[in-house]
């Protein structure tokens, strides 16, 4: 009998055409066939990029022809092709939601060329969030070993403590601890949760947002029947003594909790996003402009994102089931 081959799963978007993203889906395709995926590109991009490669287009791979203007691009972006680059996410996520794939993952965007060329955006996350209707997306960076949230995200120093409500750590807990369960498919998730002053205010005398607001928050989701232990001091929680007995750190703020896992795993991250209604995961890393089209680009996160992905979809799909 004939065999036949597996319709993609997951979408693969490269986002900025001039950056890496279409570096790291073709070289990963030199090493293995990535039959469960579909590139949401222009081929005229990944044929371009193949060229100045030195390898072939790989028969195997599955694509989603979606047009840019301008597809020969590579080292400097252009804002003609921020259109397309757009609908390349448009077609991933309404795909997701219309069950055509069961998860996606998205390549490096450049924030600054699509913001020149009159759209305002600030991120896939927001973006994705939007989309899908989801009121509050949630940050998460995974490696092999360890996993970090964030309370907040791209924010100033100097906001920070203003925007850590006992509101949105509720919301921010029950989404991780949703998820957790409902797409890593652990059955009881245990958070580990930062204070945000250093040793966690030293009982009120290096600040008073432990005591006024991160505990009353972690009260009320212990007594809605969550595992949350904290708040912790950062420099203690993220110790192997306590993350051996985690499921996930969740930091206050950006730089208190990504440097730690970046210096893990930097390369073999995966940023995933929470609280949406699809599956997202994505690599770590930027465009890198400086490395399009050299052969020199890392495909670790990549490899990451894509593993990531299909864990969940199998956890969520194994969930469903159960249900």
């Amino acid at each position: 009998m004939p065999t036949t081959t597996p319709m993609p799963r997951i979408a693969y978007t490269v986002g900025e055409p001039a950056g890496i993203g279409p570096d790291i889906i073709l070289q990963l395709a030199q090493e293995s066939e990535l039959l469960d995926i579909a590139v949401i590109t222009d081929r005229r991009v990944l044929i371009a990029r193949a060229e100045r490669l030195g390898i072939a287009l790989p028969s195997s791979l599955r694509v989603i022809d979606v047009p840019v203007a301008d597809p020969s691009v590579c080292g400097a972006p252009s804002v003609v092709n921020v259109p397309g680059v757009i609908n390349m996410l448009n077609v991933a996520i309404d795909g997701c939601l219309q069950g055509d794939f069961s998860a996606m993952v998205t390549g490096p965007l450049h924030k600054g060329i699509i913001n020149d060329a009159g759209m305002a955006f600030s991120g896939h996350t927001e973006y994705l969030a939007e989309r899908t209707g989801a009121p509050l997306p949630v940050m998460l960076l995974a490696t092999s070993r360890l996993r970090v949230a964030l309370i907040t995200t791209h924010l100033p120093l100097k906001d920070v403590s203003a925007a850590i409500t006992e509101q949105r750590i509720m919301q921010v807990c029950r989404i991780i601890d949703h998820d957790l369960r409902s797409k890593f498919g652990i059955a009881a998730p245990r958070q580990l949760i930062c204070g945000l002053n250093p040793h966690a205010g030293e009982g009120g005398h290096l600040g008073m947002e432990e005591i006024e607001i991160i505990e009353p928050a972690l009260a009320r989701l212990r007594a809605e029947g969550l595992d949350v232990v904290g708040p912790l001091p950062a420099d203690t929680l993220f110790t192997a003594k306590y993350l051996a007995k985690a499921d996930i750190a969740v930091a206050m703020y950006h730089d208190q909790g990504l440097p730690v896992l970046k210096s893990q795993g930097f390369g073999e991250a995966a940023n995933i996003t929470l609280g949406l209604p699809i599956i997202r995961t994505s690599v770590d890393h930027g465009t890198a402009f400086d490395l399009a089209g050299s052969g020199q680009a890392d495909t670790g996160s990549l490899m990451t994102a894509i593993a990531e992905a299909r864990r969940m979809q199998h956890s969520r799909k194994l969930t469903e089931n159960i249900q």
